[in-house]
């Protein structure tokens, strides 16, 4: 088995999964060739699934494909491959912190079955059983797209959401906290239930001394006042993911070189899941309710305590 028919065996593949063309290039027919440990001459049925960092992903494919990967492409791997791997169902990551140097993937273990059967009488059958389980990403994607977008205007720009509460939640943050509350901030993060970095200006975090990445536990939104150096970490809470005091400490970590000064926020779409959450919030946070958009509560004591 050749270079080449590996590469052209691994495209093969991931168009039978139902993988758009994008996320079937070279790059990505590489990056599944390594997380099945798959040299050339390896054949299919010899498939390993073995815990792999991206960098380890380069250096296999420098040293047994040839292919040179500069190490800041890693966020491009992420990206283009390891993204839609994931949604895909093909691979899973071993639950450490994605700022540690520990933090690795590797192929499900029904992904490892069905490449293991590439090329045998079983393929067809393990391949359509994937499926039924997990959509084709062609499938999924088109699905998603047919959905009505809702518009949004972002740093000037306009945009658009998939539907769903959680993005009517993000869109109101944008359009209805920010004027009110964070006049004349950036949009640096915002993300979409397809596109997941849909706004993200890591330059602009990078001068602030913000390191975060894609692939980072993002906060939901963040915003910058360039008058007040403020950042605004805000989440959009409908089901999970408010401002606990684990959260709080988890973001103090990942942007601890910053000379910002942070304000952390959860939002809500409504006082009834406003209640669901108000024993877990940290306190010296921020709270806003799109229902009403005009007031705040402010969880830090006495600071705003005194007459009106």
């Amino acid at each position: 088995m050749t270079k080449n028919n590996n590469l052209e065996q691994a495209s093969c593949l991931l168009e039978a999964m139902m993988v758009p063309e994008r996320q079937r290039n070279q790059m990505c027919c590489l990056v599944l060739l390594a997380l099945a440990d798959l040299r050339p001459g390896t054949k299919w049925s010899c498939a390993q699934n073995n815990w792999k960092r991206i960098h380890d992903i380069i250096t296999f494919v420098d040293k047994h494909y040839g292919v040179k990967y500069a190490e800041n492409s890693r966020e491009t791997i992420r990206k283009q491959a390891m993204h839609h791997f994931r949604n895909a169902a093909f691979i899973e990551d071993n639950g450490m912190a994605t700022n540690s140097p520990n933090y690795r993937y590797r192929l499900t273990d029904e992904m490892l079955e069905l490449v293991r059967s590439y090329g045998k009488r079983q393929w067809n059958s393990n391949r359509k059983a994937f499926l039924e389980l997990h959509q084709g990403l062609m499938e999924l994607y088109d699905t998603k797209r047919k959905f009505t977008k809702t518009p949004v205007v972002i740093n000037g720009a306009s945009f658009s959401f998939s539907p769903g509460k959680h993005n009517m939640l993000q869109k109101a943050i944008i359009e209805e906290f920010a004027p009110r509350f964070a006049p004349g901030v950036e949009c640096l993060y915002v993300g979409d239930t397809i596109e997941k970095d849909l706004v993200f200006d890591e330059a602009r975090l990078s001068q602030l001394g913000v390191e975060m990445t894609i692939h980072d536990k993002l906060p939901d939104v963040m915003l910058y006042s360039p008058d007040k150096n403020w950042l605004y970490f805000v989440e959009a809470v409908t089901s999970v993911g408010p401002m606990t005091p684990a959260r709080v400490k988890q973001i103090q970590e990942m942007t601890e070189s910053s000379h910002a000064e942070h304000i952390y926020v959860t939002a809500f779409l409504d006082l009834k899941t406003y209640k669901k959450f108000a024993d877990q919030l940290a306190w010296d946070t921020e709270v806003w309710i799109a229902e009403m958009p005009d007031h705040m509560i402010h969880l830090n004591g006495d600071r705003f305590l005194g007459p009106r």
